[in-house]
């Protein structure tokens, strides 16, 4: 049977023409009529303001050469993929297989890339992970501010990642991002029990604060930077407090804060770490030990008080018995200390006071 269509193609239009699965022709602006004889025939009108297509035949459309000038065809394999970009906006990821670009009205550019490469870098990285859709290829991962990401690959050296925004192929190669914070970091190297110089078992709280400064030397050191260095600390700090006698770690925190820092400082180092301060924050002693530690302080605040009473006492025996000798040797001397003493007396109560050849001291002593 036969059939005639007639087709009107508008000027952004291009119809593509089938015959028994073979491409025929290319229909441009304007009306067309199309015979068919068999029912076979299939037309494709496809709108070139769209400027990315695809078509299941569209192979076919390539070989015949009928849209060269008028198209850009992509064939793409597994290994790579073409960023899509029209009139300067992001369209999307072709993926692999054959594409054509229109090369009108629109202006269309495409960038190959190769997906082995595992992560992906553009300078309008932002823009293109803003697009709907392409968590389905692109993995989008997040450096916080603050932090250091040190991306790791099989076979690759170790690459450090500032803080931002990064991308990474799905199904490429795996990676694995470590991310460090770079601020300073309070370690609290908590409930150490060790045991001192004379075998007393104190429990010690200590802070360190550290700082990440080689985010590569640490991942590569150790896959938790911080636990490791907790232990080193641990360890020197076991070091530090054994040497010691408990009364002399009591008094000298400062100096044991000082020792243990100057321990640390080289495992931190080959850890891609600083420790910035070290401190003692708590020693504390088993319950037995304070009650007999506030005997000792006790007896011995009494010990002292005693000698601070006698020192006194003795003090003024010998200033009385060095005014007795001044006196003894200035008879004058004497008789100023008598009215002295008459002038206290007097100041209590009525006293009647009679002058005589005498002493005055005789004469006060027969009044009274």
């Amino acid at each position: 049977m036969f059939f005639m269509s007639k087709v009107e193609i508008r000027s952004f239009e291009t119809g593509l023409v089938f015959n028994k699965g073979e491409f025929e022709r290319v229909l441009e602006k304007g009306s067309h009529r199309v015979s068919d004889w068999s029912g076979v025939k299939k037309l494709f009108v496809l709108d070139r303001r769209v400027p990315w297509f695809r078509h299941s035949d569209l192979d076919l459309v390539m070989a015949s050469g009928a849209l060269d000038g008028k198209a850009d065809f992509l064939n793409l394999d597994d290994n790579h993929r073409a960023l899509i970009w029209s009139d300067g906006r992001f369209m999307g990821i072709a993926l692999p297989g054959l594409h054509g670009l229109w090369k009108g009205p629109r202006e269309t550019r495409f960038e190959i890339v190769d997906v082995r490469q595992s992560r992906f870098t553009h300078t309008d990285l932002d823009s293109i992970l803003n697009f709907p859709g392409l968590d389905l290829e692109l993995q989008n991962e997040l450096v916080a501010e603050g932090h250091a990401g040190v991306l790791l690959r099989s076979g690759k050296d170790p690459e450090v990642l500032s803080a931002g925004r990064y991308a990474f192929w799905k199904g490429s190669a795996p990676y694995t991002i470590k991310s460090l914070d770079l601020r300073e970091t309070v370690m609290d190297v908590t409930g150490q029990e060790i045991l001192t110089g004379d075998k007393v078992t104190v429990r010690l709280n200590a802070v360190v604060t550290v700082q990440v400064t080689d985010p590569e030397l640490a991942v590569r050191k150790s896959g938790n930077p911080l636990q490791a260095l907790h232990r080193e600390v641990q360890l020197a700090l076991r070091a530090v407090v054994g040497t010691r006698e408990l009364d002399r770690l009591l008094v000298e925190k400062d100096e044991v804060a000082a020792e243990l820092e100057a321990m640390t400082l080289d495992q931190a180092a080959k850890l891609g770490m600083d420790v910035l301060r070290v401190g003692i924050r708590d020693i504390i002693l088993p319950g037995e030990m304070k009650d007999l530690m506030n005997k000792v302080i006790q007896a011995s605040k009494a010990a002292e008080a005693n000698l601070i009473e006698r020192r006194e006492e003795v003090a003024a025996i010998r200033s009385q018995a060095n005014t007795a000798r001044i006196l003894e040797g200035n008879p004058t001397l004497m008789r100023l200390k008598e009215l002295e003493v008459l002038q206290s007396i007097a100041s209590n109560g009525k006293l009647e006071v009679i002058l005589g050849e005498k002493g005055l001291a005789d004469r006060v002593i027969n009044l009274l």
